[in-house]
């Protein structure tokens, strides 16, 4: 902070002296305006993330990843219950009622949380499951405690009220799956994502150096805060509010202190700060007066230099923007206002870029909500939402994944609330959404539909060029639904036609395009060496498996590319384990892996990530659509340019997709 200055050495001075002194210190400032300074600074400051390092986790609070983190397991890693009950066959428990209970004999095993089972759940029987536990083999939903009667002599349940198949099952990856990259390269990490990465097992992050910004307050006439004040004397403001607003924008603030008027001392100070960190900001020292030195020892710090010194802005005119041996070098003017207008305007970009932070944002926005949400009467419901832009404005998308789910958070950007009063809210009407923590925005490209590892990949490579994509897995048929209510930039999905045998284009309604993706390879799944699978046609070895009660299947959820090809595949049958129906290729994989079902259909790629055998089905196509007016929309444009690309392509076929060229 600036002030009358007390006499120093300097008054001694002849007045002619000082009067041509300052003179000088006159003809160097040369006011430019604030888009000049600007543009003059981040041409010589590039305004980049800084490298990475890999930090413990619980050290990993508020730092930016680095790169995209891909989950090493499935979460959860089995397919568990949800509450405490029963795990039980569903197609046993049909008709129950309280005037007609089914009896189910139990089995002689507990399952309690980390228990393995060793009983599968056959025919009329049922096998008692605390929440969490492992759902053993043959059982395909959880009956809840509380609608059951306990008959101790014949060590039997009465079930008064019928399962439905999946019925309180949490999937295995359900939440999350294996190889799916759950936390994209440029996230801050919250509260949230360390719960994310912890459920992974991830004890260490890759995160973006924060930059070290040094922080000196110049003046005579400065105190710290807790010493004497002698007269004349100012207590110093602006070190610790400028510190403070490092920290606050991603920085770790290195405060120095206050360094007096004098050439020697300033320009040791500059050098060790310049030695040791990668941005230095002073306050004071910048203005017209003879005492004032900064300038003229950052001169001969190293080139280039100074950039400017006087921009036109009002408060603000006297700061000194400069650039030693690489490093940027701020001077702050001296009154507490200006200092930190200017700190803010110029250094606070920098300092969050370097740290990998997205300019700072509002804290609660306006949103359509496109859908009805139904909540329950006398309850205040907390909705999480996803943002999105549309023509129209911002609209708040619904994400749920269920209590158990630790992802909600991170697709979210924030929550609205449902009043008590009200059973829900209705579609078109516009919700306050209230943002999870600061800097968050809505993404460049939202993207709803089937989730593939390519995909991960090329939304991986959109990051690394600053464009921010939203994934929503909810399906092919969902995307594409998501799609024609205008809730998504781009749908993906792989839908057979069983009319004509293509993929996708059929379902296109008219306004809508496709954009050519990739072919995946679907197959039969099974655990290596099995002799009814080992070295046999995928459909004769599926006829063969269904043909014996024995064979545990798992199926796919309905409205999936994946469920049409099994549908087909099964010709209407029912066999053992029809009704486990997760929503992911990784999850099916890890029930026949796990023993828990005996062969399922997903892709050659998770086939070969699980260690599994593969019997090949058929090449599907992988694609994408969007608004036909949408094409020229940068965010789209940019999808349709980066998958393109030859390196992309290369990419994908690493990872054994088959790739043709796109328009």
């Amino acid at each position: 902070m600036r002030g009358p200055a007390p006499v120093t050495k300097a008054d001694s001075m002849p007045f002619r002296e000082r009067l041509a002194a300052a003179a000088r210190q006159e003809q160097f400032l040369t006011v430019v305006s604030r888009e000049e300074a600007s543009a003059r600074f981040r041409t010589a400051v590039p305004h980049v993330a800084l490298p990475a390092e890999s930090v413990a986790l619980a050290e990993a609070l508020g730092r930016v990843l680095a790169e995209d983190v891909a989950s090493p397991i499935d979460v959860p890693p089995f397919d568990r219950a949800m509450v405490d009950g029963f795990a039980v066959r569903a197609g046993d428990t049909q008709g129950a009622g309280a005037a007609s209970p089914r009896r189910l004999r139990l089995n002689h095993e507990i399952l309690a949380c980390g228990v393995a089972p060793g009983l599968a759940v056959t025919e009329g029987t049922a096998t008692p499951i605390a929440t969490g536990g492992v759902i053993p083999r043959g059982a395909d939903a959880v009956v809840m405690v509380e609608q059951t009667e306990f008959f101790a002599d014949a060590l039997a349940v009465d079930l008064v009220q019928a399962a439905r198949p999946g019925q309180f099952v949490g999937y295995a990856g359900g939440d999350m799956a294996a190889g799916e990259t759950v936390l994209r390269k440029g996230l801050r990490i919250t509260a949230r994502e360390i719960g994310m990465l912890a459920a992974c097992g991830l004890a260490r992050v890759p995160v973006v150096r924060r930059p070290r910004v040094a922080v000196l307050s110049t003046g005579d006439e400065l105190v710290p805060a807790g010493a004497p004040l002698p007269p004349g004397s100012l207590y110093d403001s602006n070190g610790p509010i400028v510190a403070a607003s490092v920290t606050e924008n991603g920085g770790e603030a290195v405060p120095l202190g206050i360094v007096r008027d004098d050439a020697a001392a300033l320009a040791a100070a500059l050098a060790r700060a310049l030695a040791e960190n990668d941005v230095v900001v002073l306050s004071g020292g910048t203005s017209k007066g003879a005492g004032d030195v900064s300038h003229r020892i950052l001169r001969d710090l190293g080139a280039p230099g100074i950039l400017v010194h006087g921009v036109a802005l009002k408060p603000g005119k006297p700061l000194c923007l400069a650039v030693a041996d690489g490093k940027p070098v701020v001077v702050l003017p001296g009154f507490p206002t200006s200092a930190m207008f200017t700190f803010h305007d110029f250094v606070v970009p920098l300092v969050r870029a370097m740290a990998g932070l997205p300019p700072r944002e509002e804290e609660a926005v306006s949103a359509v909500l496109p859908q009805r949400v139904a909540s329950e009467l006398g309850r205040t419901e907390f909705v999480m939402a996803a943002l999105t832009r549309t023509p129209e404005g911002l609209v708040a998308l619904p994400v749920s994944k269920g209590s158990g789910a630790v992802t909600a958070f991170s697709q979210a950007d924030g929550f609205f609330a449902v009043p008590a009063a009200r059973s829900g809210v209705e579609a078109g009407e516009t919700v306050s959404v209230t943002r999870l923590g600061a800097g968050l925005s809505p993404p460049d490209l939202t993207l709803i539909g089937s989730h593939c590892v390519g995909l991960d990949r090329v939304v991986g490579l959109l990051a690394e060029r600053g464009l921010r994509t939203r994934t929503l897995w909810v399906g092919s048929a969902g995307g594409l639904a998501a799609l024609e209510r205008g809730e998504c930039d781009l749908a993906a999905l792989h839908l057979l036609d069983p009319a004509t045998g293509l993929y996708n284009a059929p379902f296109l309604a008219e306004g809508f395009t496709l954009v050519p993706g990739w072919g995946r390879l679907q197959g039969v799944v099974f655990r290596p060496g099995d002799p009814l699978f080992e070295g046999v046609d995928a459909r004769a070895a599926v006829a063969a498996a269904v043909a014996r009660p024995e064979t545990v299947m798992v199926n796919r959820n309905v409205g999936s590319g994946t469920r049409a090809l099994i549908d087909d595949l099964l010709g209407g049958q029912r066999p053992a384990g029809f009704w486990n129906q997760p929503r992911s290729h990784n999850a099916v994989a890890a029930a026949v892996a796990q023993g828990r079902a005996d062969w399922g259909v997903a892709i050659a790629t998770v086939a070969r990530a699980y260690g599994l055998g593969f019997l090949p089905l058929t090449q599907e196509r992988y694609d994408f659509a969007h608004a036909a007016a949408d094409r020229a929309k940068p965010a789209v444009a940019a999808f349709r340019a980066v998958l393109a690309e030859a390196p992309t392509r290369a990419a994908l076929r690493d990872l054994g997709f088959a790739v043709d060229a796109v328009s």
